[in-house]
Parts: C-alpha cells; structure tokens; sequence
C-alpha cells in the first residue's frame, strides 16, 4: 500500500512518512474540534447530529491538515493535493503557474486556449479524461532538444512543457522559452547544492517530471529524492561508455573518435546521485565514419537525438498520467 501511494504521490519514503502523519494528525485535530464545537449546537436528535457532524468535521478537516503542513514542511503538497479534490468536486479552477516569462506567460496561455479548442475533436476520450503532466526541461546551452520537446508536447497533448530551468545567463534555450512563453527559472548555484536545489518552485509550478536537455550541472540529492525515477537525461553516448564527470558535447565526440569506436549513438536513462549512472530506458546507435570529426559525429547524434528523445519522454509522461 505504501509503495502504492508514494507512485502515485510520487514523493520519496521521507516525505510520504511525513504526508501520513500530517493526515493523521490533521485528521485527529479536526474529530476533536468536531467533538467539542457540536454540544454548542444544542442538537439531540440522532438523526441530526449525525449529518451536521460529518458536515462540520468536512469542512474542518482541509484547515486542520494545512495547519499542520507548515509544521510538518508538507504545506505545498497539500495545498495541490486540497486544490485537486476541489477540482473534482467541481469547486474552484485549475490555477496557473506563479512563475512566468518576461511576458510570455499570458500569450502561452492564450496560444494554448486556442490549440486546444481548435484542435478538441482530434483528442480520443481517453487522452481528454487524463490529467496534463506538466514538464521542467533544465537546460545549459542553445536548447535544441528543448525547442523538439516543445513542439513535441505542444497542445493539446498528455503533458505540456511548464517551466524552463536554467543556469547559465544568456543560454540560447532562454529566448526559446521567452518566445514560446514558457517560464523561466534561473537557478542559483549555493542554493543549488547545498539548499533546496529549488525543490520548493518545482513543486509550486506542480511539476511532475523533469528533463535533462544539456543541463551540465549534477542533480542535488534533494531533487532525486523528491522526484524518483521521474528525472531523466540524454547522453550523446553509448553508456556505460563515455560518460561521468566532464563527459558531454564535444569531449564525448572526441572522446569516442579517439578510441577507434566503430559506432556511437544516444542513451536515455534515469538520475540517480552518478553521473550518467542511472538505469537505462533506451538506447539507439550512429556510425561513426573514417574521417569524422567531433562536429560531425555531434550532427549525426543530435539527429537521433531530435527523433528520438520526445517519444521516450512521451511513455514515461503515459506511465505518470495513467497513475493519476
């Protein structure tokens, strides 16, 4: 039950400890409250008590298990889990991100709107009672592959890119962001590694999986706790070969050429705390020519990563949104 519901959550053992007892508490706070605030309503009948009680106790409980959050450090994921069930119950509306573009954040949405109510009778049933995934691409450079999985999860889809994160001031994939009125986060390095790693404005975007397109730093701990098995990378190798720290773009290529390879290619794998370590979920392979340079074999490799790397990151966006 408890692997269960840390999939479905998709939170790390920790935090679903402290998710419980949140419940728990919040749950025995409110029986409580309910308890001492019913014999003020001067209420006998059986028949009575019972339905007033179980309405009071229903709208005591959210404030209860939000109050104990903030002690517990679980107030955003109730805040979304609360937000969900009145969404379901017809309360309330599905908000937008508290981040945003320069001034891309309206127009996205506008952009949005309009794909998805042009394009409605293409979607099957199926695909319209499942929920949109929402995507973080971290990315350190032109942002190439950004700008495919963009495309890719453009409306109406199962999942949509949601947040751009970045590290490197004046990065190309920041004007891909800004034109496709995608927010954009520039991350700051001490908090990085040795705070948050910025879980909390993941979570406030309600991020349910990240990207790795050319992001050259390592993943902090905190991050592959919070999302496990739900970070993903692209390495322009055949790992396990070629890979570790200091292994990417150009060092790869020259790396692969210098040793004679008679092919290379692209490996999709999940984060763990290595580098280009965690198991793989796919992988395709190029020649490699006589004569090559490490400029051609690149050119060869982003070809399949364009072709490829979208609909890897679409089956595990299916796997998530059939959780739920």
């Amino acid at each position: 039950m408890f692997k269960r519901l840390q999939e479905k959550w998709k939170v790390s053992p920790g935090r679903l400890f402290l998710i419980l007892v949140t419940f728990a508490i919040g749950g025995s706070l409110t029986g409580y409250l309910g308890r001492r605030i019913m014999p003020a309503t001067g209420i006998e009948s059986k028949a009575v008590y019972v339905p007033v009680y179980v309405v009071l106790i229903t709208f005591i409980w959210p404030f209860m298990v939000l109050l104990v959050s903030i002690f517990t450090g679980q107030f955003l994921f109730f805040r979304s889990y609360l937000a969900k069930m009145g969404q379901r119950m017809g309360i309330g509306r599905t908000g937008s991100s508290s981040l945003s573009a320069k001034d891309g954040g309206t127009a996205r949405q506008q952009h949005s709107s309009k794909s998805a109510s042009m394009s409605q009778n293409n979607i099957s049933p199926e695909t319209r009672q499942q929920r949109t995934v929402k995507l973080a691409i971290f990315a350190s450079g032109a942002g190439s592959n950004a700008q495919k999985l963009i495309e890719f999860f453009s409306p109406p889809a199962l999942a949509e890119v949601s947040l751009i994160v970045c590290n490197k001031q004046g990065a190309g994939v920041i004007q891909i962001a800004e034109k496709s009125g995608i927010p954009v986060l520039m991350i700051e390095k001490e908090r990085f590694f040795r705070g948050d790693g910025h879980l909390a404005d993941l979570q406030s975007a309600g991020i349910d999986l990240v990207v790795l397109a050319g992001f050259l730093w390592k993943i902090p701990q905190s991050l592959i706790d919070a999302f496990p098995r739900r970070i993903i990378n692209i390495h322009p190798a055949l790992l396990p070969k070629y890979g570790g720290k200091g292994m990417y773009g150009a060092f790869v290529h020259q790396a692969v050429i210098g040793a004679g390879e008679l092919q290379s290619g692209i490996t999709i794998h999940y984060v763990d705390e290595h580098y280009d370590n965690g198991d793989i979920i796919f992988q395709t392979a190029c020649p490699v020519l006589e004569g090559d340079t490490p400029e051609d074999l690149a050119r060869r490799v982003h070809e399949l990563e364009h072709a490829h790397y979208p609909r890897v990151v679409e089956e595990e966006v299916k796997k998530l949104a059939a959780i739920g």
